[in-house]
């Protein structure tokens, strides 16, 4: 039986529980000596330290400059992803003899990590913007044809039917049958690829970029700075955590608008 949803109230109590029980922790942990303050400081140094980076540069940007440099890789990535992932995998749901084409090609490439594209991506682009990019365009791509190619293919027979009948054309039922009824399975995938190339840009950063937060968390641990490494592992969940809040809330706004739930 399905447990009933928690209050708005409830999630927030919950939540602030959990993150307290995340701190208490780590304060204990640091406070009792098992593991040394300069390999694990505590929540009220890494704190301090995002405050500082607000205002002080660190491997030559502030901690917003940083945030800024991968959040424009990170959306030239995504947007690149969907903009060639999403239309492919409509028209591989509605023509089957591009499907048999792409398919193969397309099993074989999405089951290599991100991350292993990064020695490719440095020799082709170097530091530069595309490196990054690329890598992000690898995590994000798959979501974004999957989900697409799977929401064409189970649209409602009787609309498909309903077009031929009146011998509509393949682009006019594309665009106004199979991408409306397939609007929900592609926001889906869009919010799993949103994750996918946020976690790749990082990976990218610590290897081909000469700026960004990744970067900045590369050049901290060369230096030993544990505060400085920490403040950008707070800073790159903070900013996933509220581009998932984004998308889920459009993706809610989305199936309210569609009548596909309460």
């Amino acid at each position: 039986m399905r447990d009933t949803p928690l209050s708005l109230t409830e999630r927030i109590g919950w939540g602030a529980l959990g993150l307290a029980v995340l701190l208490g922790t780590w304060t204990l942990l640091t406070a009792s000596g098992l593991v040394p303050r300069p390999f694990l400081p505590t929540p009220g140094d890494v704190l301090g330290r995002m405050i500082e980076l607000m205002s002080a540069p660190f491997a030559g940007a502030t901690l917003p400059q940083h945030l800024a440099s991968s959040f424009e890789r990170y959306a030239y990535g995504v947007l690149l992803a969907a903009l060639i992932g999403v239309p492919l995998g409509l028209l591989m749901g509605w023509f089957h003899w591009l499907d048999d084409i792409v398919t193969p090609l397309f099993d074989g490439l999405r089951f290599i990590a991100p991350i292993a594209w990064v020695p490719f991506a440095a020799l082709w682009f170097g530091t530069g913007m595309g490196g990054p990019v690329l890598i992000i365009f690898a995590g994000a791509f798959p979501p974004c044809l999957i989900n697409a190619y799977r929401g064409a293919r189970f649209v409602e027979p009787r609309l498909i039917e309903a077009a031929r009948m009146l011998g509509t054309g393949n682009l006019r039922t594309i665009l106004e049958i199979l991408l409306p009824a397939a609007t929900p399975s592609i926001v889906a995938g869009l919010r799993v690829a949103a994750g996918l190339g946020w976690q790749s840009l990082v990976g990218a950063e610590l290897i081909v970029a000469a700026a960004g937060v990744g970067f900045m968390m590369v050049q901290a641990q060369a230096n030993v700075a544990t505060p400085t490494v920490m403040a950008g592992m707070v800073a790159i969940g903070i900013v996933g955590m509220l581009i998932d809040v984004a998308l889920r809330q459009g993706e809610a706004w989305l199936r309210r608008r569609r009548g596909l739930e309460a």
